[in-house]
Parts: structure tokens; sequence; C-alpha cells
């Protein structure tokens, strides 16, 4: 008895089709939520917005490779038109991390010798992290110039996540006391989102090879774009409190 289908089982090539309609799903109710909170005229809104439109971004990238398994019926190359939306995520979450770390009051508590000397350790803990992650997939050595748009990207992935995670974990890290402490579960859900983008991009600079639709890379991604998703979602939450405490 097997409780997995055959890897040529039609229905891991629909799910490997479908499950971006998360991240869509997760974009538009982003948008919707950021309209009600003044959409680009606030930082909460436009914090909102880039994380909306880095979903869209990545729903961008699995139309992409939906293209070419089911219309050009080819394996995906790496690097392909689908990581103009894969890696165009990337500024939009630093983008929203950092206006949400403005929303949280982390430039007021940067004026201690403490809170500074975090914002200096986390990122540089995320970067060597990446670096560590990346240096286990290339050596120098074996960098192919000849392929250099691929060894951006296998470079750009893990720093540019470490970038907005490690805002992400600043952020959290600094937020204990600002607006009644409202902000740092969400915060703390976002964090976690990330990491899961992060992984599942990890995962596929090592297995971008060995891909195919319904794989455990797919399962991966899924989790990412609920989680962020969802990460949205409570954003209303934090809104719909902070309009409590303020009434007028």
């Amino acid at each position: 008895m097997t409780f997995f289908l055959p890897q040529d089982n039609p229905l891991y090539s629909y799910f490997g089709v479908f499950y971006g309609v998360i991240a869509l799903w997760g974009g538009i109710w982003g948008l919707i939520i950021a309209r009600q909170w003044g959409g680009f005229r606030s930082l909460f809104g436009r914090a909102i917005i880039m994380f909306s439109l880095g979903l869209f971004a990545q729903e961008f990238g699995q139309c992409a490779y939906t293209f070419y398994i089911f219309v050009l019926h080819v394996d995906i190359p790496y690097p392909s038109i689908g990581d103009i939306g894969f890696f165009a995520t990337i500024p939009f979450y630093i983008y929203g991390a950092y206006l949400l770390a403005k929303v949280a009051g982390v430039k007021v508590t940067l004026k201690s010798y403490k809170n500074k000397l975090q914002a200096i350790i986390i990122p540089v803990l995320m970067l060597i992290l990446a670096y560590g992650l990346f240096i286990q997939h290339h050596s120098l050595s074996t960098i192919d110039l000849g392929q250099p748009l691929r060894t951006f990207l296998d470079f750009g992935y893990p720093f540019g996540q470490a970038i907005y995670i490690s805002i992400g974990i600043l952020t959290y890290s600094l937020t204990r006391n600002i607006l009644g402490g409202v902000m740092r579960p969400v915060i703390l859900f976002l964090i976690i989102a990330f990491g899961a983008q992060f992984l599942a991009d990890y995962v596929f600079i090592f297995f971008s090879d060995k891909y195919y639709p319904g794989s455990v890379l797919d399962y991966i991604y899924a989790v990412a774009y609920f989680l962020m998703a969802f990460g949205i979602l409570q954003l209303q939450t934090v809104i719909t409190k902070l309009k409590n405490s303020n009434p007028n």
C-alpha cells in the first residue's frame, strides 16, 4: 500500500497549476485591506500594498511556469521568465517590511545604544546565515561566469531575503511597548511567512533541475503563500484594534 501517487499522475500537474491561486487571493485581500487604511496615502496602507504586490509577483512566476509546462511542453529553465516575478517579490517585501517598521516606531526606539547594536547584529547574522547556506551550493571555484544571471539570482535570492527577514526580526525585537504591543504577534507571524518564502526559494535553488509539478517544492511554496496571505489578513486585526483604541 502506498500513500503517494505516481509522479506522472495528472493530479500533481493540476496542483502545480492551481496552488498559486493562494498568492492571488492573498494579494487581492491585501489591496482591499490597504484601501481601508488609506492605500498609498498611509504608511500602513503602503506596507500592505507592497506585501500584496509581492504575492502577485509570485503568481506571475507561477503562471510563467504553467506556460512552460502546459503550452511549450518543456522543462522549466532556470533562470526563466518566471524569475522576473519570483525575484521581484524581494524588493516588494523589503520595502513593505521597512514601512511596517516605520509604522511600529522603530526609528524612535533606535535612539538607545542597545537597540542600535541590535540593528547591526541582526542583519549581519542573517547575512552570515544566507552566505553559509549559499556556499553549500556554490564555491568561488564553481561559479560559472558564462551564466551571470543564474549566479546573480543564486546570490540575490538568499541575500535579498535575509534583508527583509532581518528587518522583520529587528522590528519585532524593538516594538515591545510600541502601540501597546498590538503589532508584535502579527509581525512575528510575518517573520514566519518570510522564513517560509526563504526556505522555498532556497530549496528551489538546490533542486531546480529536479523540479516537477506537485513536487515537495510546490507544497513548500503553497505553505509560504498561505502564511503570507494569512499574515496580511491578520494586519486587519491590527487596524481594527488601533481604530477602536483611537475612535477619533
